[in-house]
């Protein structure tokens, strides 16, 4: 959460001539409601079902950039298509960095609680080495401006 994937994600496809999609805009756009209403009516596991069968289909698609939700990489079947689909890049950000950008971000379900630090930690010790283990390209983006993160992604894509 908070490492820049849209944005960084539309600079990359403008520069290498992709369609950019957004997992979560592409499910809100199909269902009408907000990932947080997803959330409060189907649950966490509602909205996995929904993210998954997106990234299945939008990962079969050709020359397309694709941005996933940060929880995304807990499933298996999601990192597999992802992994032997395309070229994995994961934009690692501190949980200090995403404390700070997400701080007033009321639309991220998972960190509408007492602590989000606490909960960003959580998060980031199950997924992080999920990132790490399916990614071709790992940018820290701590500190960083999109367009400078989005630069060296191009000069490190294999």
């Amino acid at each position: 959460m908070g490492a820049g994937k849209s944005t960084i994600g539309r600079l990359l496809a403008k520069h290498l001539g992709l369609t950019f999609r957004d997992t979560d805009r592409e499910i809100e756009a199909r269902t009408g409601v907000s990932i947080s209403t997803i959330f409060d009516v189907e649950g966490e596991e509602g909205f996995r079902k929904r993210e998954s069968s997106v990234i299945d289909e939008l990962t079969a698609l050709p020359s397309t950039l694709l941005a996933t939700g940060g929880g995304a990489i807990l499933d298996a079947l999601n990192r597999r298509n992802l992994g032997s689909r395309g070229t994995v890049v994961y934009l690692y950000a501190s949980v200090e960095q995403q404390v700070e950008r997400t701080r007033w971000d009321k639309s991220r379900p998972l960190l509408q609680c007492d602590d989000p630090e606490s909960a960003l930690r959580s998060i980031m010790e199950v997924r992080d080495p999920l990132y790490r283990e399916i990614a071709d390209v790992t940018v820290d983006t701590d500190r960083r401006k999109p367009r400078a993160v989005a630069d060296e992604i191009v000069e490190r894509l294999p």
